[in-house]
C-alpha cells in the first residue's frame, strides 16, 4: 500500500503495510508469517537474508528497502516511501559483509 494511504489502526493483511503489494505479501507468507503484526520487532535484514536463502536467489537490494520501511513503521515511525531507506540499506549491507 502507498504510505500515504496506510492506516496504523487497520493492519489486517500484509498489503495494509506501507509499500507492500501482492508480491511482498507472498514473500512474507513464504517466510512463514500469517499476520502483519507478527513482523513487529523482526529484523528486516534477517528477513531479506532468509528470503534469499529460501528462494535460492539474490533478491534486488531494494527489497530490503521495502522490508526496512515495514520494520520502522511497525516500530512506530511514520510510513515512508521505500526509497527513503536506501542509505540505511547500503550501510546495513556494507556492515554485514
Amino acid at each position: 500500500m502507498h504510505p500515504d494511504k496506510v492506516n496504523r489502526n487497520h493492519l489486517k493483511k500484509f498489503t495494509d503495510l506501507p509499500n507492500i503489494g501482492p508480491a511482498g505479501a507472498k514473500d512474507y507468507q513464504l517466510l512463514g508469517y500469517q499476520h502483519p503484526l507478527q513482523l513487529a520487532g523482526v529484523s528486516a535484514l534477517h528477513l531479506y537474508q532468509r528470503l534469499c536463502e529460501i528462494t535460492g536467489q539474490q533478491h534486488d537490494p531494494c527489497v530490503l528497502d521495502v522490508l526496512l520501511s515495514v520494520e520502522r513503521f511497525l516500530a512506530g515511525d511514520a510510513p515512508q516511501v521505500w526509497w527513503a531507506y536506501t542509505a540505511e540499506r547500503q550501510q546495513l549491507l556494507a556492515a554485514a559483509v
